[in-house]
């Protein structure tokens, strides 16, 4: 508490008087008898999957935050959800989301107990997910955590923002912060001050997606209200009550025992459905898509009471749908953990959101970003702060006026930073689910190792905002993307390296200057991009990338489909760096150029047999351009990943 700064009342009746554009609510606000004002420089509404993390890497590079979280435990989708299996990016360890992973696999001891259902290969109990979220904000000296903490209100001010806040005990918190992060389940905040966005489906000509319907339309994915389940022992009997509203035939088709409907597809083995969300200690997730669990309703919009009343709804449906597994298949040993989450009821703390508004950002991502990024006018791939490998899941078995997109295969992606920047609101960056994309993308940017980097990120862009004095629209796309990938974070979704390699850095570099590119492709599950490093790759291809990146290199190839050797990788970049003037090197001679880089092939560049007749594979030309030419740096990108 001492980082941050405690002023009575009197001052900020002052900072309202002289510093804000004082709103009716923020007049009924300093109506009460002893509010605090707590000062920072980074306030996050919603403790949640991206909310923790922006507050811990913020704190981290330096800069006071503070987190207002409503329930009593951070993490959000990944624990006061209950949703404990992450879907993807078990290969792809991007910043605090690896981190996070890792310390699963501490706590099981062994990345095989973390794989213990068959819908994922990064599964837990929920209060251990909490817990260890918790201990990684805990430590940072320069966060600090609010939780059972309720935001009620926010001012824009000429300085920035005050979020107005409510704790348990009624207690009124007013804090004033420079740069206001919303990472609300919703986008609640950002719509209360007015930022434009999206509700439900895009027409197929917005984006010209593939897969979207023709029209648009204000259908959002179900929620879940989920439930964990707990083996007490074969001979136990854990039985619910019957619920008032219980319907066997709305379940009869999750599994195959009891279905008959020659329509239903993509039945599985009772058994099999109910290890699909197997935790471990012999506890079972119960977020079940196949007439199961999920449940249609938009809250977007609804009152808060209106919202409590939907929400009880779809708690009664999963109840309705534990009384199902325990009354018609039998598993009455299978009782409501009483272990897991701190409510009366003893299911999930908050529903399961795989929906928000979708906020108008600097740019916007589709799927045809995703699917074949290095094709698109716009790239914005060369803006990359976060990585996913899930499809494009979308959950619409509970509306039968929705299209059926069940699990669209596409290659890794990442996110472009330009989502996570509203357009015209300066100070605010949206973190969650309501980043700048289209409902299709949002099918695979809502899943949590993906949210929990794009929180990270926009920690990054905040606490760079606060150093430089500046606001985050004003923060270069590279100084960000460099942040990142100090904190192990990916750019390009390449599984060839990990955080762990040296090679890393020159890949995610190289690679987000579209010099070289990988290649997209999936397989079942598996959505991969690989950049190939072990392999070899023509003059042609090479002097394309240099082409494109340089439009005034002027090298010649003699053979355009010869296999790239060391002698003429060298020569290309020598000629680029005396086209582009570099200011890394200044030799007039390649024979001196390369000397140059020969003394230093194994040294500094840790690269074997230095031989400049045979092939050079993509990863040593990765890491020659990177430390000879540096292009990352050398040119800068904007929003649409233009080069500047």
């Amino acid at each position: 508490m001492d980082v941050f700064k405690l002023a009575n009342f009197q001052f900020f009746k002052l900072v309202v008087f002289f510093g804000c554009l004082l709103t009716a609510s923020a007049a009924q606000a300093i109506d009460v008898l002893t509010p605090k004002l707590l000062e920072t420089q980074v306030v996050i509404v919603g403790g949640g999957a991206s909310g923790v993390m922006a507050g811990i890497q913020a704190a981290r590079m330096g800069v006071r935050a503070v987190v207002v979280e409503e329930t009593p435990w951070l993490g959000g989708m990944l624990t006061a959800a209950g949703v404990s299996a992450a879907d993807g990016n078990h290969n792809l360890p991007s910043g605090l989301w690896g981190e996070f992973r890792q310390e699963l696999i501490k706590w099981y001891g062994g990345e095989k107990n973390i794989s213990t259902g068959w819908v994922s290969s990064t599964m837990f109990e929920p209060h251990v997910g909490a817990r260890i979220l918790r201990n990684m904000a805990t430590r940072e000296k320069n966060l600090l955590i609010l939780t059972e903490t309720r935001y009620t209100d926010v001012i824009r001010t000429n300085m920035g923002w005050i979020v107005t806040a409510i704790n348990l005990n009624a207690e009124k918190l007013f804090i004033k912060a420079n740069i206001l992060i919303d990472a609300t389940e919703l986008g609640d905040v950002a719509a209360k001050i007015g930022v434009p966005f999206d509700v439900g489906m895009d027409a197929r000509n917005t984006f010209s997606e593939r897969i979207a319907p023709e029209k648009a339309n204000n259908i959002v994915q179900d929620l879940t209200y989920v439930a964990v389940l707990k083996d007490f022992g074969k001979d136990a009997d854990r039985s619910i009550p019957r619920p008032a509203s219980y319907d066997s035939t709305q379940f009869l088709c999750a599994c195959k025992q009891f279905c008959n409907d020659p329509k239903a597809t993509r039945q599985h083995d009772c058994a099999k459905m109910i290890t699909y969300g197997e935790l471990p200690n012999k506890k079972y997730m119960l977020n079940w898509p196949i007439h199961g669990n999920d449940y249609y309703v938009n809250l977007i919009g609804m009152t808060e009471s209106q919202r409590k009343e939907a929400i009880q709804k779809a708690k009664e449906q999963t109840l309705n749908y534990v009384y199902f597994i325990q009354k018609e298949l039998g598993y009455k040993h299978l009782g409501l953990a009483d272990d897991e989450f701190p409510t009366d009821d003893k299911l999930a703390l908050i529903p399961y959101h795989r929906e928000s508004r979708r906020m108008f950002g600097m740019v916007t991502l589709n799927l045809n970003h995703m699917e074949r990024p290095f094709d698109q006018a716009t790239k914005l791939y060369r803006t990359g702060i976060a990585v996913g490998d899930y499809p494009v899941d979308q959950h619409h078995g509970k509306n039968t006026n929705a299209p059926d997109l069940y699990f669209v295969p596409i290659p890794s992606f990442n996110v472009p930073l330009g989502s996570l920047v509203p357009q015209n609101f300066r100070n605010l960056i949206i973190a969650e689910k309501s980043i700048s994309v289209s409902n299709i993308a949002n099918g695979a940017t809502r899943l949590q190792p993906v949210v929990t980097q794009i929180g990270q990120a926009a920690g990054a862009l905040a606490a760079l905002a606060i150093k430089d004095k500046t606001t985050p629209d004003s923060i270069p796309v590279r100084k960000v993307q460099e942040a990142m990938l100090k904190s192990g974070g990916y750019l390009m979704p390449y599984l060839d390296a990990k955080p762990t390699e040296k090679i890393f850095y020159s890949i995610q570099r190289i690679g987000a200057t579209g010099i070289l590119k990988g290649v997209g492709k999936n397989i079942g599950w598996s959505n991969q991009t690989w950049f190939y490093m072990d392999s070899t790759l023509s003059v042609g291809e090479f002097w394309r990338g240099l082409k494109e990146f340089e439009g005034k290199f002027r090298y010649k190839p003699k053979d355009d489909k010869a296999k790239l050797s060391v002698e003429e990788a060298l020569m290309m970049i020598f000629e680029l760096d005396k086209v582009a003037d570099s200011p890394l090197f200044s030799f007039n001679f390649y024979d001196s150029y390369k000397e140059f880089v020969k003394a230093r092939w194994t040294t500094d560049y840790l690269l074997p047999n230095f031989d400049l007749s045979r092939p050079i594979t993509r990863g040593e030309l990765a890491v020659l351009l990177d430390k000879l030419y540096d292009p990352f740096h050398l040119k800068s990108v904007d929003w649409e990943g233009n080069f500047e």
